[in-house]
Protein backbone atom coordinates (compact mmCIF):
# COMPACT_ATOMS: atom_id res chain seq x y z
CA UNK A 1 0.00 0.00 0.00
CA UNK A 2 2.85 2.51 1.27
CA UNK A 3 4.61 1.68 -2.28
CA UNK A 4 1.39 2.50 -4.53
CA UNK A 5 0.84 5.91 -2.59
CA UNK A 6 4.55 6.71 -3.25
CA UNK A 7 4.39 5.80 -6.93
CA UNK A 8 0.49 7.48 -7.20
CA UNK A 9 2.57 10.76 -5.83
CA UNK A 10 5.58 10.99 -7.70
CA UNK A 11 2.99 10.14 -11.20
CA UNK A 12 0.98 12.91 -10.03
CA UNK A 13 4.06 15.04 -10.40
CA UNK A 14 4.49 14.51 -13.61
CA UNK A 15 0.89 14.90 -14.24
CA UNK A 16 1.87 18.08 -16.01
CA UNK A 17 4.13 16.64 -18.29
CA UNK A 18 1.38 16.48 -21.36
CA UNK A 19 4.26 16.24 -23.94
CA UNK A 20 5.94 13.02 -22.47
CA UNK A 21 4.52 10.23 -24.84
CA UNK A 22 4.89 6.73 -24.90
CA UNK A 23 6.40 6.13 -28.28
CA UNK A 24 7.55 7.69 -31.72
CA UNK A 25 4.55 6.59 -33.62
CA UNK A 26 2.50 10.49 -33.64
CA UNK A 27 -0.55 8.16 -35.09
CA UNK A 28 -1.27 6.48 -31.55
CA UNK A 29 0.93 8.15 -29.18
CA UNK A 30 -0.74 9.02 -25.95
CA UNK A 31 0.82 11.35 -23.07
CA UNK A 32 1.10 10.17 -19.51
CA UNK A 33 -1.84 11.59 -17.59
CA UNK A 34 -2.94 10.78 -14.28
CA UNK A 35 -6.11 11.38 -11.83
CA UNK A 36 -7.44 14.10 -10.59
CA UNK A 37 -9.86 15.43 -8.31
CA UNK A 38 -12.67 17.45 -10.59
CA UNK A 39 -12.81 21.04 -10.69
CA UNK A 40 -16.65 20.83 -10.70
CA UNK A 41 -19.03 18.35 -9.83
CA UNK A 42 -21.75 19.65 -12.01
CA UNK A 43 -24.33 18.38 -9.34
CA UNK A 44 -26.99 19.78 -11.78
CA UNK A 45 -25.86 17.84 -15.03
CA UNK A 46 -29.50 15.44 -14.45
CA UNK A 47 -31.20 18.71 -16.55
CA UNK A 48 -28.53 18.76 -19.27
CA UNK A 49 -29.76 18.00 -22.54
CA UNK A 50 -29.54 14.73 -23.36
CA UNK A 51 -29.53 13.18 -27.60
CA UNK A 52 -31.41 9.85 -27.68
CA UNK A 53 -32.57 9.91 -24.26
CA UNK A 54 -36.15 11.52 -23.79
CA UNK A 55 -35.06 12.21 -19.90
CA UNK A 56 -32.48 10.93 -17.59
CA UNK A 57 -35.29 9.19 -15.78
CA UNK A 58 -35.97 6.99 -19.24
CA UNK A 59 -33.97 3.98 -17.76
CA UNK A 60 -34.73 3.05 -14.34
CA UNK A 61 -32.33 2.31 -11.55
CA UNK A 62 -33.73 0.54 -8.29
CA UNK A 63 -32.36 2.65 -5.08
CA UNK A 64 -29.47 0.75 -2.86
CA UNK A 65 -29.50 -0.31 0.20
CA UNK A 66 -29.06 1.85 3.19
CA UNK A 67 -25.01 2.44 4.28
CA UNK A 68 -26.14 1.06 7.38
CA UNK A 69 -28.04 -1.82 5.99
CA UNK A 70 -26.51 -5.53 6.57
CA UNK A 71 -25.93 -5.94 2.70
CA UNK A 72 -23.93 -2.82 2.20
CA UNK A 73 -21.86 -3.73 5.62
CA UNK A 74 -20.76 -6.65 3.52
CA UNK A 75 -20.20 -4.83 0.58
CA UNK A 76 -17.36 -2.67 2.82
CA UNK A 77 -15.67 -5.91 4.12
CA UNK A 78 -15.52 -7.24 1.14
CA UNK A 79 -13.89 -4.34 -0.33
CA UNK A 80 -11.27 -3.99 2.28
CA UNK A 81 -9.70 -7.62 1.20
CA UNK A 82 -9.91 -6.75 -2.28
CA UNK A 83 -7.88 -3.14 -1.52
CA UNK A 84 -4.81 -5.12 0.28
CA UNK A 85 -2.20 -7.27 -0.86
CA UNK A 86 -2.19 -5.46 -4.69
CA UNK A 87 -0.04 -6.90 -7.22
CA UNK A 88 2.06 -4.72 -9.82
CA UNK A 89 -0.55 -5.08 -12.38
CA UNK A 90 -3.15 -4.11 -10.30
CA UNK A 91 -1.69 -0.68 -9.12
CA UNK A 92 -1.21 -0.02 -12.49
CA UNK A 93 -4.83 -1.08 -13.87
CA UNK A 94 -5.62 1.76 -10.90
CA UNK A 95 -3.46 4.32 -12.21
CA UNK A 96 -4.39 3.76 -15.94
CA UNK A 97 -8.06 4.61 -15.39
CA UNK A 98 -7.62 6.60 -12.43
CA UNK A 99 -6.76 8.86 -15.36
CA UNK A 100 -10.50 9.08 -16.34
CA UNK A 101 -13.58 6.83 -17.16
CA UNK A 102 -14.26 8.80 -20.69
CA UNK A 103 -10.61 9.88 -21.00
CA UNK A 104 -9.65 6.41 -21.60
CA UNK A 105 -12.61 4.64 -23.67
CA UNK A 106 -12.08 7.41 -25.97
CA UNK A 107 -8.43 6.69 -26.09
CA UNK A 108 -9.86 3.17 -26.65
CA UNK A 109 -12.15 4.26 -29.62
CA UNK A 110 -9.49 6.18 -31.24
CA UNK A 111 -6.77 3.25 -31.19
CA UNK A 112 -9.49 0.96 -33.08
CA UNK A 113 -10.28 3.53 -35.05
CA UNK A 114 -6.25 3.61 -36.01
CA UNK A 115 -5.87 0.12 -36.25
CA UNK A 116 -8.66 -0.62 -38.69
CA UNK A 117 -7.41 2.00 -40.72
CA UNK A 118 -6.35 -0.10 -43.46
CA UNK A 119 -8.14 -0.07 -47.11
CA UNK A 120 -8.67 -3.37 -48.52
CA UNK A 121 -5.90 -4.44 -51.25
CA UNK A 122 -7.42 -5.73 -54.45
CA UNK A 123 -6.98 -9.26 -55.38
CA UNK A 124 -5.35 -10.86 -58.18
CA UNK A 125 -8.12 -10.33 -60.08
CA UNK A 126 -8.40 -6.75 -59.86
CA UNK A 127 -11.09 -6.41 -57.34
CA UNK A 128 -11.30 -5.13 -54.39
CA UNK A 129 -13.22 -7.10 -51.82
CA UNK A 130 -15.77 -5.45 -49.11
CA UNK A 131 -14.86 -6.21 -45.41
CA UNK A 132 -17.77 -8.08 -44.33
CA UNK A 133 -18.90 -7.21 -40.86
CA UNK A 134 -20.06 -11.60 -40.00
CA UNK A 135 -16.56 -12.11 -40.79
CA UNK A 136 -14.73 -9.17 -39.49
CA UNK A 137 -11.46 -10.79 -39.19
CA UNK A 138 -10.83 -12.81 -42.45
CA UNK A 139 -8.95 -10.23 -44.92
CA UNK A 140 -9.90 -7.66 -45.37
CA UNK A 141 -10.93 -7.04 -41.39
CA UNK A 142 -13.87 -5.49 -41.30
CA UNK A 143 -14.02 -2.32 -40.71
CA UNK A 144 -12.53 -0.21 -42.50
CA UNK A 145 -12.05 2.79 -39.98
CA UNK A 146 -11.59 5.78 -43.07
CA UNK A 147 -12.57 9.05 -41.44
CA UNK A 148 -16.06 8.89 -42.13
CA UNK A 149 -16.35 5.99 -40.49
CA UNK A 150 -14.24 6.64 -37.39
CA UNK A 151 -16.30 10.11 -37.23
CA UNK A 152 -19.48 8.13 -36.90
CA UNK A 153 -17.60 5.34 -34.57
CA UNK A 154 -16.72 7.98 -31.87
CA UNK A 155 -19.73 10.49 -32.05
CA UNK A 156 -21.65 7.33 -30.93
CA UNK A 157 -19.41 6.32 -28.37
CA UNK A 158 -19.38 9.86 -27.17
CA UNK A 159 -23.35 10.57 -27.01
CA UNK A 160 -23.75 6.89 -25.14
CA UNK A 161 -21.14 8.25 -22.55
CA UNK A 162 -22.97 11.86 -22.25
CA UNK A 163 -26.44 10.57 -22.08
CA UNK A 164 -25.40 7.44 -20.04
CA UNK A 165 -23.60 10.00 -17.18
CA UNK A 166 -26.63 12.82 -17.63
CA UNK A 167 -28.73 9.21 -16.25
CA UNK A 168 -26.34 8.38 -13.46
CA UNK A 169 -26.13 12.03 -12.30
CA UNK A 170 -29.85 12.00 -11.78
CA UNK A 171 -29.54 8.81 -10.05
CA UNK A 172 -26.51 9.82 -7.64
CA UNK A 173 -28.59 12.70 -6.17
CA UNK A 174 -31.32 10.97 -6.77
CA UNK A 175 -29.90 8.70 -3.78
CA UNK A 176 -26.53 10.47 -2.54
CA UNK A 177 -24.73 6.93 -1.45
CA UNK A 178 -21.70 8.36 0.13
CA UNK A 179 -18.31 6.82 -1.02
CA UNK A 180 -17.35 3.54 1.04
CA UNK A 181 -14.52 5.36 2.35
CA UNK A 182 -16.79 8.02 4.13
CA UNK A 183 -18.78 5.23 5.37
CA UNK A 184 -16.19 3.45 6.83
CA UNK A 185 -13.03 5.94 8.18
CA UNK A 186 -10.94 2.39 7.75
CA UNK A 187 -11.36 2.34 4.07
CA UNK A 188 -8.05 4.12 2.54
CA UNK A 189 -8.83 4.67 -0.82
CA UNK A 190 -5.82 4.68 -3.71
CA UNK A 191 -7.68 7.17 -5.66
CA UNK A 192 -9.22 10.92 -4.83
CA UNK A 193 -12.74 10.90 -3.80
CA UNK A 194 -15.01 13.72 -3.95
CA UNK A 195 -18.45 14.57 -2.49
CA UNK A 196 -20.08 13.32 -5.81
CA UNK A 197 -22.14 10.56 -4.74
CA UNK A 198 -21.07 6.72 -5.16
CA UNK A 199 -23.94 5.52 -6.62
CA UNK A 200 -24.63 3.87 -9.46
CA UNK A 201 -20.67 3.90 -10.33
CA UNK A 202 -20.15 6.85 -13.40
CA UNK A 203 -17.02 4.32 -14.18
CA UNK A 204 -19.15 1.17 -14.54
CA UNK A 205 -22.18 3.05 -16.66
CA UNK A 206 -19.02 4.56 -19.15
CA UNK A 207 -16.85 1.33 -19.46
CA UNK A 208 -20.27 -0.33 -20.19
CA UNK A 209 -22.14 1.70 -22.63
CA UNK A 210 -18.51 2.15 -24.01
CA UNK A 211 -18.16 -1.78 -24.79
CA UNK A 212 -21.45 -1.73 -26.45
CA UNK A 213 -20.76 0.91 -28.89
CA UNK A 214 -17.63 -0.05 -29.62
CA UNK A 215 -18.33 -4.22 -29.98
CA UNK A 216 -20.95 -2.85 -32.58
CA UNK A 217 -18.37 -0.26 -34.29
CA UNK A 218 -15.37 -3.34 -34.23
CA UNK A 219 -16.98 -6.57 -33.47
CA UNK A 220 -13.73 -8.31 -34.43
CA UNK A 221 -12.29 -6.69 -30.74
CA UNK A 222 -15.21 -8.62 -28.57
CA UNK A 223 -12.72 -10.42 -26.50
CA UNK A 224 -10.16 -7.36 -25.92
CA UNK A 225 -12.93 -5.09 -25.28
CA UNK A 226 -14.27 -7.70 -22.72
CA UNK A 227 -10.51 -7.76 -20.99
CA UNK A 228 -10.62 -4.07 -20.99
CA UNK A 229 -14.32 -4.02 -19.36
CA UNK A 230 -13.04 -6.63 -16.65
CA UNK A 231 -9.95 -4.55 -15.96
CA UNK A 232 -11.53 -0.93 -15.44
CA UNK A 233 -14.79 -2.78 -12.98
CA UNK A 234 -12.08 -4.18 -10.90
CA UNK A 235 -9.49 -1.29 -10.97
CA UNK A 236 -12.85 0.25 -8.84
CA UNK A 237 -12.47 -2.53 -6.27
CA UNK A 238 -8.81 -2.50 -6.38
CA UNK A 239 -8.83 1.53 -5.50
CA UNK A 240 -11.27 1.43 -2.61
CA UNK A 241 -13.73 3.61 -4.57
CA UNK A 242 -16.79 1.36 -5.40
CA UNK A 243 -18.63 -1.39 -3.61
CA UNK A 244 -20.27 -3.88 -5.51
CA UNK A 245 -23.41 -2.68 -5.93
CA UNK A 246 -22.28 0.57 -7.39
CA UNK A 247 -20.85 -1.53 -10.26
CA UNK A 248 -24.07 -3.35 -11.03
CA UNK A 249 -26.36 -0.77 -10.95
CA UNK A 250 -23.91 1.34 -13.30
CA UNK A 251 -23.75 -1.38 -15.53
CA UNK A 252 -27.20 -2.07 -15.90
CA UNK A 253 -27.78 1.58 -16.76
CA UNK A 254 -24.70 1.63 -19.21
CA UNK A 255 -26.01 -1.22 -21.06
CA UNK A 256 -29.61 0.11 -20.92
CA UNK A 257 -28.72 3.61 -22.25
CA UNK A 258 -26.48 2.05 -25.07
CA UNK A 259 -28.99 -0.03 -26.19
CA UNK A 260 -31.23 2.66 -26.92
CA UNK A 261 -28.26 4.99 -28.66
CA UNK A 262 -28.04 1.59 -30.98
CA UNK A 263 -31.07 1.85 -32.14
CA UNK A 264 -30.39 5.43 -33.61
CA UNK A 265 -27.25 3.69 -35.43
CA UNK A 266 -28.76 1.03 -36.79
CA UNK A 267 -31.27 3.46 -38.52
CA UNK A 268 -29.28 6.25 -39.09
CA UNK A 269 -28.47 5.07 -43.52
CA UNK A 270 -24.95 4.09 -42.75
CA UNK A 271 -25.72 0.85 -44.04
CA UNK A 272 -26.50 1.93 -48.19
CA UNK A 273 -23.63 4.58 -47.44
CA UNK A 274 -21.02 2.70 -50.22
CA UNK A 275 -24.17 1.53 -52.46
CA UNK A 276 -22.32 2.25 -55.23
CA UNK A 277 -24.79 2.30 -57.88
CA UNK A 278 -25.64 5.98 -57.39
CA UNK A 279 -22.50 6.76 -58.19
CA UNK A 280 -24.04 7.21 -61.80
CA UNK A 281 -26.63 9.75 -61.35
CA UNK A 282 -24.00 11.89 -59.43
CA UNK A 283 -21.51 11.70 -62.47
CA UNK A 284 -24.37 12.82 -65.28
CA UNK A 285 -24.83 15.19 -63.06
CA UNK A 286 -22.35 16.69 -62.34
CA UNK A 287 -21.54 16.81 -66.08
CA UNK A 288 -24.82 18.19 -66.74
CA UNK A 289 -24.05 21.33 -64.50
CA UNK A 290 -20.72 21.76 -66.92
CA UNK A 291 -18.27 19.92 -65.50
CA UNK A 292 -15.91 18.53 -68.27
CA UNK A 293 -13.38 15.97 -66.57
CA UNK A 294 -15.30 13.90 -63.59
CA UNK A 295 -12.98 12.31 -60.77
CA UNK A 296 -11.83 8.63 -61.14
CA UNK A 297 -10.08 6.87 -59.13
CA UNK A 298 -6.44 7.29 -59.59
CA UNK A 299 -5.04 3.80 -58.35
CA UNK A 300 -4.63 0.54 -60.52
CA UNK A 301 -6.54 -1.28 -60.42
CA UNK A 302 -9.26 1.12 -60.22
CA UNK A 303 -10.84 0.97 -56.91
CA UNK A 304 -14.74 2.13 -56.52
CA UNK A 305 -15.61 5.46 -54.68
CA UNK A 306 -15.71 5.31 -50.75
CA UNK A 307 -18.78 5.53 -48.91
CA UNK A 308 -20.54 7.49 -51.95
CA UNK A 309 -23.65 7.53 -50.43
CA UNK A 310 -21.87 8.75 -46.89
CA UNK A 311 -24.11 12.23 -47.64
CA UNK A 312 -27.53 10.78 -46.81
CA UNK A 313 -26.55 9.53 -43.52
CA UNK A 314 -28.55 11.20 -40.43
CA UNK A 315 -26.72 14.44 -38.88
CA UNK A 316 -26.82 15.30 -35.44
CA UNK A 317 -27.58 18.78 -35.26
CA UNK A 318 -29.13 20.16 -38.32
CA UNK A 319 -31.59 18.32 -41.13
CA UNK A 320 -31.47 17.12 -44.65
CA UNK A 321 -32.74 20.96 -45.48
CA UNK A 322 -29.97 22.50 -44.00
CA UNK A 323 -27.29 20.55 -45.13
CA UNK A 324 -27.91 21.28 -48.71
CA UNK A 325 -28.13 25.02 -47.60
CA UNK A 326 -24.80 24.57 -45.97
CA UNK A 327 -23.28 22.86 -49.09
CA UNK A 328 -20.49 25.33 -50.50
CA UNK A 329 -20.41 26.94 -53.55
CA UNK A 330 -19.33 25.57 -57.05
CA UNK A 331 -16.01 25.25 -57.44
CA UNK A 332 -14.32 26.98 -60.35
CA UNK A 333 -14.38 25.58 -63.67
CA UNK A 334 -11.43 23.76 -64.82
CA UNK A 335 -8.65 25.80 -66.49
CA UNK A 336 -10.84 28.81 -65.32
CA UNK A 337 -8.33 32.13 -64.19
CA UNK A 338 -9.04 30.81 -60.32
CA UNK A 339 -8.61 27.13 -61.57
CA UNK A 340 -4.94 28.22 -63.08
CA UNK A 341 -3.86 30.41 -60.14
CA UNK A 342 -4.11 27.50 -57.58
CA UNK A 343 -3.07 24.29 -59.53
CA UNK A 344 0.12 26.97 -60.44
CA UNK A 345 0.51 27.02 -56.91
CA UNK A 346 0.68 23.58 -56.65
CA UNK A 347 3.05 22.80 -59.56
CA UNK A 348 5.57 25.52 -57.59
CA UNK A 349 5.02 23.59 -53.90
CA UNK A 350 5.81 20.09 -56.47
CA UNK A 351 9.36 21.64 -57.73
CA UNK A 352 10.58 23.24 -54.40
CA UNK A 353 8.65 21.79 -51.44
CA UNK A 354 10.20 23.72 -48.48
CA UNK A 355 11.35 21.08 -45.43
CA UNK A 356 8.13 22.99 -43.50
CA UNK A 357 5.53 22.14 -46.09
CA UNK A 358 6.96 18.27 -45.92
CA UNK A 359 6.49 18.48 -42.38
CA UNK A 360 3.26 20.07 -42.06
CA UNK A 361 2.32 17.85 -44.83
CA UNK A 362 3.54 14.25 -43.05
CA UNK A 363 1.94 15.93 -39.54
CA UNK A 364 -1.48 16.23 -40.47
CA UNK A 365 -1.83 13.52 -43.15
CA UNK A 366 -3.67 11.37 -40.72
CA UNK A 367 -3.83 8.34 -43.72
CA UNK A 368 -4.18 4.67 -43.20
CA UNK A 369 -2.89 3.42 -39.32
CA UNK A 370 -3.54 6.78 -37.68
CA UNK A 371 -6.91 8.26 -36.03
CA UNK A 372 -7.85 9.52 -38.38
CA UNK A 373 -9.40 13.27 -39.16
CA UNK A 374 -11.58 12.94 -36.64
CA UNK A 375 -9.59 10.94 -34.19
CA UNK A 376 -6.93 13.72 -33.96
CA UNK A 377 -9.34 15.60 -32.91
CA UNK A 378 -10.91 14.03 -30.28
CA UNK A 379 -7.55 13.17 -29.30
CA UNK A 380 -6.50 17.43 -28.88
CA UNK A 381 -10.34 17.75 -27.19
CA UNK A 382 -9.56 15.03 -24.32
CA UNK A 383 -6.59 16.51 -23.65
CA UNK A 384 -7.63 19.81 -22.90
CA UNK A 385 -10.66 18.47 -21.04
CA UNK A 386 -8.14 16.66 -19.12
CA UNK A 387 -5.85 19.94 -18.24
CA UNK A 388 -9.17 21.59 -17.10
CA UNK A 389 -9.93 18.86 -14.69
CA UNK A 390 -13.18 17.99 -16.18
CA UNK A 391 -15.83 16.10 -14.13
CA UNK A 392 -16.94 12.83 -16.31
CA UNK A 393 -20.22 14.52 -17.61
CA UNK A 394 -18.70 17.67 -18.96
CA UNK A 395 -16.09 15.69 -20.24
CA UNK A 396 -18.93 13.62 -21.85
CA UNK A 397 -20.74 16.59 -23.14
CA UNK A 398 -17.61 18.16 -24.52
CA UNK A 399 -16.47 15.05 -27.12
CA UNK A 400 -20.30 14.82 -27.47
CA UNK A 401 -19.98 18.18 -28.96
CA UNK A 402 -17.28 17.23 -31.24
CA UNK A 403 -18.30 13.77 -32.05
CA UNK A 404 -21.40 14.62 -33.43
CA UNK A 405 -19.75 18.12 -35.12
CA UNK A 406 -17.15 15.46 -36.42
CA UNK A 407 -19.67 13.12 -37.95
CA UNK A 408 -21.50 16.10 -39.30
CA UNK A 409 -19.30 17.23 -41.31
CA UNK A 410 -18.17 13.87 -42.48
CA UNK A 411 -21.89 13.85 -43.71
CA UNK A 412 -21.65 17.41 -44.85
CA UNK A 413 -18.51 16.73 -46.59
CA UNK A 414 -19.17 13.80 -48.65
CA UNK A 415 -22.57 15.23 -49.41
CA UNK A 416 -20.52 17.83 -51.31
CA UNK A 417 -17.81 15.80 -53.05
CA UNK A 418 -19.99 13.43 -54.61
CA UNK A 419 -22.61 16.29 -55.36
CA UNK A 420 -19.55 18.45 -57.29
CA UNK A 421 -17.68 14.81 -58.39
CA UNK A 422 -14.37 17.41 -59.04
CA UNK A 423 -11.03 15.85 -60.20
CA UNK A 424 -8.25 16.19 -58.09
CA UNK A 425 -4.91 17.41 -59.01
CA UNK A 426 -3.34 13.78 -59.50
CA UNK A 427 -5.61 13.53 -62.48
CA UNK A 428 -3.69 16.19 -64.22
CA UNK A 429 -0.29 14.99 -63.66
CA UNK A 430 0.13 16.20 -59.78
CA UNK A 431 2.01 13.47 -57.06
CA UNK A 432 1.68 13.30 -53.72
CA UNK A 433 3.79 12.05 -51.24
CA UNK A 434 1.10 11.46 -48.33
CA UNK A 435 -1.37 8.98 -49.99
CA UNK A 436 -4.03 9.18 -52.54
CA UNK A 437 -7.64 9.48 -51.57
CA UNK A 438 -9.96 7.63 -53.18
CA UNK A 439 -12.95 10.07 -53.77
CA UNK A 440 -13.39 13.52 -55.28
CA UNK A 441 -11.57 16.43 -54.59
CA UNK A 442 -14.49 19.26 -53.32
CA UNK A 443 -13.91 20.22 -50.48
CA UNK A 444 -11.20 19.19 -48.67
CA UNK A 445 -12.51 16.67 -45.69
CA UNK A 446 -9.08 17.56 -43.47
CA UNK A 447 -10.25 21.41 -43.94
CA UNK A 448 -13.93 20.90 -43.16
CA UNK A 449 -13.26 17.83 -40.23
CA UNK A 450 -10.85 20.69 -38.56
CA UNK A 451 -12.73 23.85 -39.46
CA UNK A 452 -15.97 22.47 -37.29
CA UNK A 453 -13.10 21.20 -34.64
CA UNK A 454 -11.80 24.11 -34.12
CA UNK A 455 -14.89 25.94 -34.48
CA UNK A 456 -16.76 24.12 -31.29
CA UNK A 457 -13.61 23.66 -29.12
CA UNK A 458 -13.19 27.18 -29.08
CA UNK A 459 -16.16 28.23 -27.88
CA UNK A 460 -15.83 25.25 -24.96
CA UNK A 461 -12.10 26.48 -24.31
CA UNK A 462 -12.46 30.55 -25.24
CA UNK A 463 -8.55 31.01 -23.88
CA UNK A 464 -7.69 28.09 -26.36
CA UNK A 465 -9.65 29.52 -29.80
CA UNK A 466 -6.42 30.96 -30.99
CA UNK A 467 -4.09 27.75 -30.61
CA UNK A 468 -7.22 25.58 -32.18
CA UNK A 469 -7.72 28.02 -34.85
CA UNK A 470 -4.20 28.13 -35.85
CA UNK A 471 -4.22 24.07 -36.11
CA UNK A 472 -7.11 24.08 -38.32
CA UNK A 473 -5.33 26.24 -40.24
CA UNK A 474 -2.09 24.15 -40.51
CA UNK A 475 -4.45 21.10 -41.23
CA UNK A 476 -5.86 22.80 -44.20
CA UNK A 477 -2.98 24.37 -45.42
CA UNK A 478 -1.27 20.51 -45.11
CA UNK A 479 -3.55 19.00 -48.06
CA UNK A 480 -1.97 22.38 -50.34
CA UNK A 481 1.56 21.09 -49.05
CA UNK A 482 1.02 17.77 -49.64
CA UNK A 483 -0.23 18.40 -53.34
CA UNK A 484 -3.87 16.96 -52.04
CA UNK A 485 -5.97 19.88 -52.48
CA UNK A 486 -6.44 23.01 -53.91
CA UNK A 487 -6.46 25.94 -52.30
CA UNK A 488 -9.83 26.15 -52.92
CA UNK A 489 -10.66 22.68 -51.67
CA UNK A 490 -9.18 23.93 -48.36
CA UNK A 491 -10.43 26.84 -48.16
CA UNK A 492 -13.65 26.06 -48.75
CA UNK A 493 -13.76 22.99 -46.35
CA UNK A 494 -12.36 25.26 -43.56
CA UNK A 495 -15.61 27.95 -43.98
CA UNK A 496 -17.85 24.81 -44.86
CA UNK A 497 -16.66 23.42 -41.46
CA UNK A 498 -16.93 26.16 -39.36
CA UNK A 499 -20.31 26.79 -40.74
CA UNK A 500 -20.88 23.39 -39.21
CA UNK A 501 -19.49 24.28 -35.63
CA UNK A 502 -21.72 26.49 -35.51
CA UNK A 503 -24.91 24.54 -34.91
CA UNK A 504 -23.26 22.24 -32.36
CA UNK A 505 -22.35 25.27 -30.58
CA UNK A 506 -26.29 26.66 -30.33
CA UNK A 507 -27.23 23.18 -28.99
CA UNK A 508 -24.41 23.67 -26.48
CA UNK A 509 -25.61 27.24 -25.70
CA UNK A 510 -28.79 25.23 -24.93
CA UNK A 511 -27.99 22.29 -23.08
CA UNK A 512 -28.79 23.53 -19.50
CA UNK A 513 -24.96 23.26 -18.76
CA UNK A 514 -24.08 26.45 -18.30
CA UNK A 515 -21.67 27.16 -21.06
Amino acid sequence: MKKLNQFLLITSVAAGLSTAFLSCDKGIDEPQVQAYTPANLDEKASNWKTYVLASPADIVVDAPKAVGSTEYQAELASLKQKTTNLTASQQDAVTYWGAGAVYRWNEIGRELCARYNIPPASTADGKYPVPDAANPLADPRFPFANPPYSARALAYLSVAQYDALVSTWYYKYKYNRISPDKADASIKPLLATSALPSYPSEDAVVATASVVILKAMFPGEVAYLDAKLAEHRNSRLWAGVNVESDLTAGEALGTAVAAKIMGRAKADGMSTSNNQTVTAGMIQAAKERGLKDVWVSQESPARPPMLPNYGSVQTWNFDKKTLVSMRPPAPPELNSAEYNTDFSELSKINKSQTREQARVANFWSDGPGSYTPPGHWHRTAANAGHDAKYSEVRMARMLALLGTTEMDAAIGCWEAKYYYYYPRPQQFGMKTSVGLPNFPSYPSGHSTFSGAAATVLAYIFPDKADEFKAQANEASLSRIYGLIHYRFDSEKGVDHGNAIGAYAIARGKADGSGL
